[in-house]
């Protein structure tokens, strides 16, 4: 196709396709030549950052006071993987809780699709352990040995050599703390401290392993890849596109009241002035953001909503005699001039069903027995024949004492009668809180079987008066 003397490129000019041309800004933390464009976001002190850092000291002093709290001689939080038993407040939950580990995931999951469609990412901004640490943690070790920087993104004083080592040296020890904190909530507190003061590396290899990956890994987050973590890696910022509505709370920029926008102190409103907006395009809400964006440009992906560019743009509307508020926490219903409502169907379904998922969570505790008993088949032969008509199977049984007190399990009923089952013992006793395994030979007539198996339930009874009914199948010829 033959381009017209518009379309086609003037001499000199080099004709690049449009696919071709690269955007204006692909990543605020990228420059136009590909290159890391490394972000030092300035400091804007406000009602917002001292919000900010009261929570991040909270959350901080929560994380790192949890492992060692209990209640009644348990962990308040432990997630033991090796021996298969969370402590969640207080609750020991065991791989037989399937049904309570499902339901609580499930409420996780919806409390932050209710949280995130209510107030946005707020838990970007406030609440994650990246922003709290990188901000609160690592950028004020970083801004103490490098300097901020001033006009022209040139640093204010030189870099001092030996503030480089301690900043450095200051990171990894922050990290190898962290990363025993983190074991803590898997090992417990109790056996973390004798570990590390009676015990060597080599005898307890994999938490060492542990702790040494994690710490590479903080190092590696919080003194290079830092904010790219939100903007690239995490995938809840992709999420948002699903989980925010146009109800939900953002940073918004006030267009109307801020555009045109010009340069300068504010004069007196005169008939004689063009009209111009409130926004003095400082710039001071891009070189605050820990993202590196500019809000202006509208929602953005790479917004976590901590609030630094509504506490830089008040401080500057302050000075100039304008209204604070030019960016601020808002939806795009209230941008819009539409009336915001709270309650909304969104809004209402999301506690309605949290409260439904409470309710069973609840019931499955209360209903638990105080002890539990699994029935797996036994490998080799599927059955056997004892008789010319009786068919034999053998079992394995895991059986879990709950309670904290010793109990013994009898075996006092079986369904249909006339199966034939026999244990190990006749009274199997656990002690409190642990597991033992036995074995379990069940005999019944061939005729009894339909399509290869035979249903049976049989009945435990325990020492302290729980009774609990299990089912398993037979195979046969």
């Amino acid at each position: 196709m033959v381009q017209s003397a518009s379309e086609q490129p003037e001499q000199g000019q080099e004709a690049v396709p449009h696919l071709l041309k690269p955007p204006g800004q692909i990543l605020s933390t990228m420059e136009s030549d590909g290159s890391r464009r490394w972000l030092k976001p300035k400091v804007s002190d406000g009602r917002y950052l001292r919000r900010r850092r009261i929570v991040a000291a909270l959350l901080i002093f929560v994380f790192t006071l949890l492992p060692f709290l209990k209640y009644d001689g348990r962990p308040l939080l432990l997630l033991d993987i090796m021996n298969r038993e969370f402590f969640v407040f207080g609750l020991r939950i065991l791989p037989t809780d399937t049904a309570i580990m499902a339901l609580g995931m499930v409420f996780v999951f919806l409390s932050i699709f209710w949280f995130t469609a209510v107030f946005g990412r707020v838990w970007c901004g406030w609440a994650c352990p990246q922003t709290v640490y990188m901000e609160f943690v690592f950028r004020p070790i970083e801004r103490w040995a490098d300097g901020t920087w001033g006009k022209g993104g040139k640093a204010k004083g030189a870099a001092v050599p030996w503030r480089q080592v301690v900043k450095y040296g200051l990171y990894f020890v922050i990290s190898f703390y962290l990363a025993h904190t983190f074991l803590a909530y898997f090992v417990g507190m109790d056996n973390l401290i004798k570990w590390v003061w009676r015990s060597t590396p080599f005898e307890h290899p994999w938490a060492f392993g542990i702790v040494t990956l994690v710490t590479i890994a903080m190092l590696f987050d919080f003194g290079f890849f830092r904010e790219q973590l939100c903007i690239i890696a995490c995938p809840y910022g992709r999420f948002q596109s699903v989980l925010l509505d146009r109800s939900s709370r953002v940073v918004s920029y006030d267009k109307a009241r801020g555009e045109p926008r010009h340069k300068g102190r504010r004069k007196e409103m005169s008939p004689d002035l063009p009209i111009v907006g409130d926004c003095v395009d400082c710039r001071k809400c891009v070189t605050t953001c820990p993202t590196g964006i500019d809000i202006r440009d509208g929602l953005q992906l790479e917004c976590i909503n901590c609030a630094q560019c509504i506490d830089a743009c008040d401080d500057v509307m302050e000075k100039i005699g304008r209204p604070q508020g030019l960016i601020h926490y808002s939806s795009q219903m209230e941008d819009e001039g539409q009336r915001f409502s709270l309650f909304r169907p969104r809004i209402l379904i999301y506690p309605i069903v949290l409260l439904a998922l409470v309710t069973g969570i609840v019931t499955l505790v209360m209903g638990r027995k105080s002890f539990d008993v699994a029935i797996n088949r036994e490998r080799g032969l599927p059955y056997q024949k004892v008789e010319s008509d009786r068919i034999a199977n053998t079992f394995t049984m895991h059986l879990v004492n709950r309670s904290r007190d010793d109990a013994v399990l009898t075996l006092v009923g079986v369904e249909p009668a006339e199966v034939d089952v026999k244990t190990t013992s006749d009274e199997i006793p656990i002690e409190g809180e642990k597991s033992v395994t036995a074995g379990l030979r069940a005999v019944a007539p061939a005729s009894l079987f339909k399509d290869h198996w035979l249903p049976v339930k049989v009945t435990f009874r325990s020492d302290q008066g729980d009774e609990r009914v299990i089912s398993f199948r037979m195979a046969g010829p």
